[in-house]
């Protein structure tokens, strides 16, 4: 004889399945640094195509830098894990002419700031090359290596080339926050088959984050040019990407404590091409924005999504101005006090919001 459940008792079972699924997929998540997330990305890419290399300074015997491509060169060898003399100039070229015949380059740049030695082979040979010889001549490389702000680096290392390379048609410029941003991004780079930068951020490597099985598995690739929801949210848009969108979740956590403010984190992911459609439905559900990013004002990456605001239908859906949060207007100083003045954090991003809300923060708490 078959038992008849009530509702109360369906829905009772439903929540406890839903929990239990839950449940397993925390269990089944595992954190993962950053610099491990990239490490397993170029390995597997160079498992699934031998056309794959490495080549930067200290990338083979040293292990990297920053231990990104730790253990690769005892499993490749010398011809696939290269290093090479102190000239951004000359391995750039290298990589981009290899590029050229077919291998598919992983450059690294022991920070983007040495990639103005070679801004040359990078922005007119690997970015234009494909253009200007009619579809003819593809260039399947990627630039990598830690960009922005670190610790007590001083102007010279300390620069983010956010804007600098989304300027450039030909280039397709990525800028992960997450483990699970920098494998599925950089897999995707490597896949790609035209030239990619990838902008790292080199406080974030030693950062661990949740990955699941499905991001660790071998498969995992993410779209480039589509931006990720990082946390739900209605009375405001944060806009961001890289360590920006550490400090822009830090600012949601504090405001949705103290102020019931519910920020909407739009983590870009890519910078070049630009998820606009995704910052669009955003503005549409919370009518106001801010944007937050670690380079400096001037024609920066906030600039550029200010100016597509304004230049589409989601202008009309505002309540109030723009707001951008950016690096201070002057080389990074060198001593951590001026330093800790110069980069934004979450204490710059509440104090954007609330003036952005202004007053109509007590309104939105009523609602």
């Amino acid at each position: 004889m078959a038992l008849k459940s009530s509702p109360a008792v369906l829905g009772m079972l439903t929540r406890l399945s839903r929990r239990s699924f839950a449940t397993s997929k925390a269990l089944a998540s595992k954190p993962v640094t950053v610099r491990d997330a990239l490490n397993q990305a170029i390995d597997e890419e160079m498992e699934r195509d031998e056309k794959v290399f490495v080549l930067g300074e200290e990338v083979a015997q040293y292990d990297g830098a920053y231990k990104v491509t730790r253990g690769l060169w005892k499993k490749y060898g010398d011809k696939r894990v290269i290093d090479t003399p102190i000239t951004e100039a000359g391995f750039a070229g290298i990589a981009v002419g290899a590029a050229f015949a077919g291998l598919k380059p992983i450059c690294e740049f022991m920070t983007f700031n040495f990639s103005m030695q070679a801004i040359d082979h990078i922005i007119n040979s690997a970015a234009k090359t494909f253009y200007m010889s009619a579809g003819t001549v593809p260039v399947p490389i990627v630039f990598r290596g830690p960009n922005g702000a670190a610790s007590g680096v001083a102007a010279q290392h300390s620069q983010c080339f956010g804007a600098w390379y989304s300027h450039c048609p030909g280039l397709k410029v990525l800028m992960p926050y997450s483990a699970e941003d920098a494998k599925g991004l950089l897999k995707a780079a490597i896949r790609d088959p035209d030239p990619v930068v990838m902008l790292e951020d080199e406080i974030m490597y030693g950062i661990p984050f949740p990955m699941s099985d499905e991001a660790q598995s071998k498969d995992f690739v993410l779209p480039i040019g589509k931006a990720k929801v990082e946390r739900e949210g209605r009375h405001i848009t944060l806009v961001c990407a890289g360590r920006g969108t550490d400090t822009a979740l830090k600012a949601a956590e504090q405001l949705a404590g103290s102020k019931g403010i519910e920020c909407e984190v739009v983590n870009l992911r890519t910078i070049r091409p630009m998820d606009f459609d995704t910052i669009a439905r955003s503005i549409a559900k919370t009518h106001h924005l801010i944007t937050v990013e670690q380079g400096w004002p001037q024609s920066g990456i906030g600039a550029e999504i200010c100016a597509r605001v304004m230049e589409s239908p989601s202008f009309f859906e505002l309540d109030a101005p723009v707001w951008r949060v950016c690096g201070a207007d002057v080389p990074m100083p060198y001593a951590r006090t001026l330093e800790a003045h110069a980069v934004p954090g979450p204490a710059d991003v509440v104090d954007a919001v609330t003036s952005v809300l202004g007053n109509k923060i007590s309104a939105v708490q009523a609602q």
